[in-house]
This record gives structure tokens, sequence and C-alpha cells, in this order.
């Protein structure tokens, strides 16, 4: 059923004359009769009957016009709600890495409850691989993902990226190796090719940047643990003399140290990905706003 007709209905129920009907929607008479005759043909029952000169709605016009309150309602609802220039109001549904979080997210969020309380933001922790899935089959609003200069992600067709802030990593290694040989130095990596490297349990790129530095300095890297969570990965790398790729700016425990690679060889880059023309959607749009103000933030 035509919304405009159940909104000619559910004034004529108001109004009680065709002629006011009219004249509070700058028709003619003859219009409004035809726009009814047309819902009742689409709804399948009368609607309207006479009553001398007048009409009334039947009892089922009565019904329709009750129903028509809730779906006008709705309308205008989802019509506020899609409006690129209505207040922001609905749940945000996003997915990213533990670092994108903590270090944009939830500022951005802390934010955006000041700005736009009428936004709520769902937050779930998955890594790119996970994210890109979840962004294509529409099971996430928003995902935070990343890739390094040595391993680019070639984002889908239907995804679009917006670049938000970007860390060097270096090599960490037991700081009880740079107690024995305290000039150590990772920008000569061929000197740790006899270590295990630990490298991430659920995302490729990290391992991808790993074998790419090491055939830069000539030798292939032994993968031997996946890990996720860094702190289990400082662990590691204490507990069984290896070594792996961590954060400069991310403070470690005392028993690891992070040494620099040859000119900022591995720098992970954070994206902002959403579906293509899904960035106009009022509370995504002020959520990037958000989410590009905090990543100026922590770069300045």
């Amino acid at each position: 059923m035509d919304v405009h007709r159940l909104g000619l209905l559910l004034d004529l129920s108001r109004l009680g004359s065709m002629r006011e009907v009219a004249d509070t929607r700058g028709l003619s008479t003859s219009a409004v009769s035809q726009q009814l005759a047309t819902l009742a043909r689409e709804a399948g029952t009368a609607l309207v009957e006479p009553v001398g000169r007048r009409v009334r709605l039947t009892p089922a016009g009565r019904r329709l016009a009750e129903h028509a309150v809730t779906i006008l309602a709705a309308v205008e609802a989802a019509r506020l709600d899609l409006d690129p220039d209505a207040a922001p109001v609905g749940t945000v549904r996003v997915g990213g890495f533990a670092t994108g979080v903590r270090r944009t997210l939830l500022p951005a969020m802390a934010a955006l409850a000041e700005a736009h309380p009428g936004v709520e933001v769902v937050v779930h922790e998955y890594e790119p691989l996970e994210t890109v899935a979840l962004l294509e089959a529409d099971d996430l609003d928003l995902g935070l993902s990343y890739d390094y200069g040595l391993a680019p992600v070639s984002w889908p067709a239907t995804l679009r990226a917006v670049p938000l802030w970007r860390t060097p990593w270096g090599l960490g290694v037991p700081a009880t190796e740079l107690e024995r040989h305290p000039a150590a130095d990772a920008r000569d990596l061929a000197r740790w090719a006899d270590r295990a490297w630990v490298v991430n349990s659920r995302n490729t790129a990290d391992a991808d940047v790993v074998r790419a530095l090491g055939a830069m300095a000539g030798f292939t890297p032994r993968l031997a643990h996946s890990i996720d969570s860094l702190d289990l990965v400082e662990d590691l790398v204490v507990a069984q003399d290896c070594v792996a790729l961590l954060p400069l700016d991310r403070p470690t425990g005392p028993g690891v140290r992070v040494l620099p690679l040859a000119e900022d060889a591995a720098v992970l880059q954070a994206w902002a990905v959403t579906r293509r023309g899904r960035d106009a959607w009022p509370p995504l749009r002020v959520l990037l706003e958000a989410l590009r103000a905090t990543s100026a933030d922590a770069a300045a």
C-alpha cells in the first residue's frame, strides 16, 4: 500500500470529511476520493462508505487507519535514521584488532557518547582477515584493520579503506641478549637468523613481513610459534629465547627489548574499513569523524 494514500486515510479518520482533507493537503476533493479508492483496491476491501452527503470509514477503514499510525511513524523514523542531515541515532557494529580498538576506538567512543548520545557502538575483537570477511558478509558496519608496507592488503571492491595512523615495528628480543651483547643491533637482521620467530596466529601479514625481512637479509626465518596476544608474544620471547616483531612505541615488560629495524622496514598502517556507500549513514559518519580526530591526536 502506498504510504501517501495511508496518510490521506488517516487524515480522513481525524478530520471527518473529504473536503477538509483536500484543503489540508492542497488537493481537490476528487483527487482525494480517487486516491482513497485506489487504496481500497490495494487493501482488497471497502474503506469508505457514504452517509448522506458525507462519508465515513468502514470498520476495515478504521482498522487500517489505526495501523497507519504505526506504519507512518515507522516510515518517518526510518527516513530520519537514513537522512544524512538528521541527528545520528542507531547502533554501529565495529570489529577490529586490539591495538586499534585501544588506541583510537575507545577515545572516539568517549567523545561520541558526549556529542551524540543517540549513537551506540558495540565492539568485537577480530584480526584483519576475519574483519574483512565479516564486512563483506554485512555482519559489521565498521572494521579496524591493518597491513604493512611489506605486505599490503588488496581490499575487495565492495569495501572502502581510510588510513588512520602508522607506527613502526621493531625486533623484540630477550633483554638478556643485550646484557650479553650490548652492541647487538636489529639493523643487521642476519645476526638473528638462527632464532625461532613468533608470528600472529590469526593473520598472515605478520608472517609475510617476517619472510620478506629475512629474504632481504639473506636467510629464511624459522616461524616456530603462532601467538595472537602481544603480551603472550613477549612471554614466549623471554621463555624460549626467540624473537618477534613488536611495536616500537608500545611499552614492554622488563624481559623484552624492541630494537629498531633498518629504515623503519616494518611499518604498520591502521585502516578504517566500511562497505562502499555506507559511510553517509549518520551514526557511522560521526564515528568515522571521531576516529579520524583521535588518530590525529595520537599522531600529534
